[in-house]
């Protein structure tokens, strides 16, 4: 019996996903459970696992693609099974594959308009507009169909390029940009639009000129799933939650000399521990001081939280991500780091699982190793703060009566009002001062 391959929720907040690579082509037997595909979802790349056995009879969804939850992007089926109507039945139009890779026409996916009920050309989403990036297979004037991607044909009116004196190299000889640009004797050149193809790489604005111009104005750079994810997260958080802020310096002279002495003792065992580590075990043992700051907003009351699971924000290339150090004050500073730098090189890597970053109940964002003097940060609901941790800078300051010199270091704890007040802030922030000046009463 045929089995429709959807577009599953991979990542608990996961709305949409982009098919990064097909593990299997059409034609491969599939076994129940084997992986199918890779997904990028709004956190992380995952595998998608078939939920049937026989063969892939159909693709729907080309590499680059991105498809809502639910949306169905494959058949499986038996060899000789129709699947006509499954294909016919399969859902709302598939989105468009990206331009060269090896998917199916997307006439052979859905059937094409049929001239008569197109009233002619319009914007995109009125009324009689056709969709630029479906591939019709118009005839040309002899009458013949002519197989060409949208961004093939506009590149070659662009450069007054007749599309009957090129041969197609995509699938079924259907002429794609590299074919274009190939014909007017500058294979590899980029192509002179300034709109991005779906689900590919975005379209780089070329320079030109003697003084280096580029010949457009702007680019468009297409939305990852992870920025699609922040973009919403943040519009839920700055908009409803009522964020104040609270901000505290903190002489790190005893800590800088801790590490020193810590890491010492590690170098034999090839490990060493980063400011960063002292800071989220200090704040850790802090929130389990002050279980009133390590709580979250449910609508219906204030939740607050016995155990310390960290959110720890990490740069990665299309955005951030908060892995989660979980228990986080019941673990060592060796154990704390070893694990974030384990966590962050995955998550950067895009393999996290939805368990490794998600049941946070407080977080840490540190832009010191950029320079940054302080910042605020936003937070993450239903959590209620988050904690921005500023470079450690040598400043004047007094001490008995006489200026010197400290290694200071600023951090701002952004609170939602809801849950959190002026003073359950404040009395948190001295708590982390105290142990961040004096680093042994992180083990008391």
């Amino acid at each position: 019996m045929a089995t429709k391959v959807h577009m599953e929720a991979l990542s608990p907040t996961m709305e949409e996903g982009q098919l990064v690579r097909w593990l299997k082509a059409e034609g491969d037997s599939v076994a129940n459970g084997e992986i199918l595909a890779e997904i990028e979802t709004d956190k992380a790349t995952m595998e998608l696992v078939a939920r049937g056995e026989g063969v892939l009879r159909k693709v729907l969804l080309g590499e680059g693609g991105t498809a809502p939850v639910g949306e169905v992007i494959a058949i499986i089926a038996a060899a000789d099974e129709d699947i006509g109507e499954l294909i016919g039945a399969g859902g709302d139009t598939p989105t468009p594959v990206a331009e060269g890779s090896e998917a199916p026409e997307a006439s052979e996916v859905a059937p094409a308009p049929d001239a008569s009920s197109v009233d002619g050309p319009g914007e995109p989403g009125e009324p009689g507009a056709r969709p630029e990036s479906v591939e019709t297979g118009e005839p040309d004037e002899d009458g013949e169909r002519l197989k060409a991607s949208p961004l093939a044909r506009r590149l070659a009116e662009e450069v007054g390029l007749d599309l009957k004196t090129v041969s197609g190299s995509g699938p079924g000889g259907r002429i794609v940009v590299r074919d274009v640009e190939a014909a007017r004797g500058d294979a590899g050149a980029p192509v002179l639009s300034a709109e991005a193809p779906m689900g590919g790489s975005p379209a780089r604005v070329p320079m030109s000129g003697p003084e280096g111009a580029p010949a457009n104005d702007f680019e468009d750079l297409p939305l990852s799933q992870m920025r699609k994810a922040i973009a919403k997260r943040l519009v839920e958080s700055i908009s409803p939650v009522p964020h104040f802020f609270l901000r505290i310096t903190v002489d790190m002279t005893r800590t800088l000399a801790a590490r020193k002495r810590v890491n010492a003792l590690l170098e034999p065992q090839g490990d060493k521990v980063s400011i960063n580590d002292f800071v989220l075990k200090s704040v850790a043992g802090a929130l389990e001081r002050h279980p009133e700051a390590n709580a979250q907003w449910t609508g219906e009351a204030i939740r607050r939280h016995y155990r310390v699971h960290l959110g720890v924000a990490v740069a990665v290339e299309d955005g951030l991500i908060t892995p989660v150090i979980r228990d986080a004050n019941r673990k060592g500073l060796a154990a704390i780091s070893r694990e974030i730098r384990e966590l962050a090189a995955r998550g950067r890597e895009k393999k996290l699982q939805p368990e490794e970053y998600t049941g946070s109940t407080f977080s840490v964002s540190n832009l010191g190793m950029f320079g940054i003097h302080e910042f605020t940060g936003v937070i993450n609901p239903p959590e209620a703060g988050i904690l921005a941790v500023g470079a450690i800078e040598e400043n004047p300051a007094v001490k008995d009566g006489q200026v010197v010199v400290k290694p200071l270091m600023k951090v701002t704890m952004s609170c939602d009002h809801r849950v959190i007040d002026g003073a359950t802030g404040a009395r948190f922030l001295q708590t982390l001062k105290e142990m961040l000046e004096e680093p042994a009463a992180i083990l008391v």
